[in-house]
């Protein structure tokens, strides 16, 4: 060979050498965070990180082999979800699956360079988490739980199983759900057309969750509707144990909720969510930016009947609501 073509040969080979590497080793070991405001120790919550992780392994990431995982998990506690955010941005993680508002919220702020796919998050927008649905730009993107018109919704479902009823009570805790706006809005403007009225109770202690539930059931025909929050979802049995103790009928925004003692709950069910989250999450390890990832809502809503509940309440759930359940618990 001549050293001309010597050295030809020798400029295309190192322009493949690269490509051919990577196809030939493993990837290189790839970290992922979960970042999460509930509590770890929940069936649900072991239910939704099995199903990440199977997600994640038909996708070609096993834990240990080519991908580790590291997961947080806050139970309600701002000062732990923030110092958990830095851990994961000190890692460094490569993306992180954020699971409720706060937990995005606090990434944003301690971790603002770091990847993100949310669950469990209401308003990314009017959050401030992403520019818009479609092209979210930065560096967050995810999937949306519910959307603001639910609350007339479940305001609707309300009315239905309670007969006569005239007011209304929307409990929410404003130091884990600064959304609660996105819901009230809806909420006031559907009142009117069922006749009753609504009122804001913000709580920040179960001390407070029991003053509004007493004092929802002080008022004639009354009844509840709690927001989706982390604090609600956390101390939900509380609450299931204080409305049952008060006889007060309250509407919760998820099946859980109802399976485990609530009257009703309309709302998604997380672990969809989160089975799609591994999907971007996938899709980010391999080169995408979350920007360009469409921020997606929901389009499946699930209808939980407790009629155990029901019948402890005195109430009867009318037959053409039964038949619209997705699950009627006896």
């Amino acid at each position: 060979m001549r050293r001309r073509e010597f050295i030809a040969f020798l400029g295309g080979a190192a322009a493949a050498w690269p490509l051919a590497a990577r196809a030939q080793r493993p990837d290189r070991m790839r970290h992922i965070g979960v970042l999460s405001a509930f509590a770890q120790d929940t069936d649900e919550s072991r239910r939704l990180i099995a199903v990440f992780l199977q997600g994640l392994q038909e996708l070609g990431w096993t834990e240990g082999r080519n991908v580790r995982i590291e997961q947080r998990w806050s139970a309600g506690d701002p000062e732990r979800l923030r110092s958990d955010a830095r851990a994961l941005a000190s890692m460094p993680a490569d993306v992180v699956l954020a699971i409720a508002t706060p937990a995005v919220a606090t990434l944003k702020e301690e971790a603002p360079g770091i990847a993100v796919v949310f669950v469990a998050v209401s308003d990314p927008i009017g959050s401030g988490f992403i520019a818009n649905l479609p092209r979210p730009g930065g560096n967050i993107t995810g999937f949306v739980n519910l959307e603001g018109s639910l609350s007339g919704k479940w305001l609707e479902l309300l009315k239905e199983v309670v007969p006569g009823l005239t007011h209304v009570g929307f409990m929410f805790n404003p130091e884990t759900a600064s959304f609660a706006e996105y819901y009230w809005r809806e909420l006031e403007a559907a009142a009117p057309s069922a006749a009753v009225t609504v009122t804001g109770m913000p709580v920040h202690d179960l001390g407070e969750v029991e003053s509004a539930i007493v004092g929802v059931k002080a008022r004639p025909v009354g009844g509840l509707i709690v927001m989706p929050d982390t604090f609600m979802t956390i101390n939900r049995r509380h609450i299931i144990a204080l409305a049952a103790r008060e006889r007060l009928p309250v509407v919760y925004p998820n099946g859980a909720t109802a399976k485990q003692g609530g009257l009703i709950g309309y709302g998604i069910d997380n672990v969809e969510s989160v089975r799609a989250a591994a999907t971007y999450v996938d899709r980010i390890l391999r080169g995408e930016k979350p920007g360009d990832l469409p921020v997606q809502t929901p389009t499946k809503f699930e209808l939980v009947i407790n009629l155990k509940t029901a019948k402890a309440l005195g109430l009867e759930i009318p037959p053409s609501l039964l038949v619209r359940a997705d699950e009627v618990i006896e």
